[in-house]
């Protein structure tokens, strides 16, 4: 089915202030950054007016056997086209990554709490492999902000696939692999800098769990709030199958629902 056909439907959700229901949208684009790493576009007018750093968009096999979605955090909106970053690893991602300018798929969203990025101060974008993309959807929203700047901390396996979009947005961009160390090794390094700013200073985090509580615990050590985009495995991704919950202070949550951003304070990472 055609976008166009959808677009009364889109006007009349946006009004409601609701998000659409499961449409057909035009891919766009769809290129290899690295071996086994694709940044796939597509078009969809509500997704790239409404989204907000940190939320993700779930995309529908064609094959009817496949009926759970795949969920991908937004990491970039450039007018009506909306691009995720994902990795290949499975019959979802490899059908995905075999689509081609002209051909169609299924999406909803955009679902899930973001990051909160209104407080007028420094942002500190510390992100992991495949966690990376939604922080490049936060340093674009931050990007249009003249009150903060914006530093990103990324690491890598190997290849630094998000590094030239990171640039666009950010005002530092350092980045490391395993060869050199982690994220830890340039958060030490960049410290001093940032203290010398003498802004308040909030993280944003996403990637392997185990990073983001080092990375929590970095910031709770030196005062620094943080904010951390979980990666659980989703089912539905909107709050019925609870397959992705996750241990907060308040018992367990559904991360599509009550995340996938969380506060270090909610999860027990701050050592409060």
């Amino acid at each position: 089915m055609p976008t166009t056909a959808f677009s009364h439907t889109v006007a009349q959700a946006e009004q409601a202030g609701r998000t659409p229901t499961r449409r057909t949208v035009d891919v766009t684009d769809v290129r290899e950054l690295t071996p086994g790493v694709v940044r796939f576009t597509f078009r969809d007018e509500f997704i790239a007016a409404n989204t907000e750093p940190g939320q993700f968009v779930n995309l529908y096999s064609h094959n009817p056997q496949h009926l759970m979605p795949r969920p991908f955090g937004v990491s970039e909106v450039d007018g009506d086209e909306v691009s995720l970053i994902f990795a290949v690893v499975g019959y979802g991602t490899e059908e995905f990554a075999a689509l081609t300018a002209g051909d169609h798929v299924d999406v909803l969203g955009p679902l899930g709490k973001p990051f909160n990025i209104r407080t007028d101060a420094d942002y500190l974008l510390v992100g992991g492999g495949l966690g990376i993309p939604p922080l490049l959807e936060a340093a674009q929203a931050l990007s249009e902000r003249a009150d903060c700047h914006t530093t990103a901390v990324l690491g890598y396996r190997a290849e630094h696939f998000a590094d030239v979009y990171a640039a666009k947005y950010a005002d530092e961009v350092h980045s490391i692999d395993e060869s050199e160390g982690n994220v830890l090794t340039l958060l030490e390094r960049l410290w001093p800098g940032l203290q010398e700013r003498g802004r308040e200073l909030i993280i944003l985090s996403c990637g392997p769990t185990p990073m983001m509580k080092a990375v929590a615990e970095w910031a709770a050590k030196r005062g620094v709030d943080a904010q951390l985009c979980m990666e659980q495995r989703m089912g539905c991704g909107y709050g019925t199958c609870v397959a992705c919950t996750v241990d907060t202070r308040d018992g367990r949550e559904k991360v599509c629902e009550a995340g996938p951003v969380f506060t270090a304070h909610q999860l027990g990472w701050d050592n409060k």
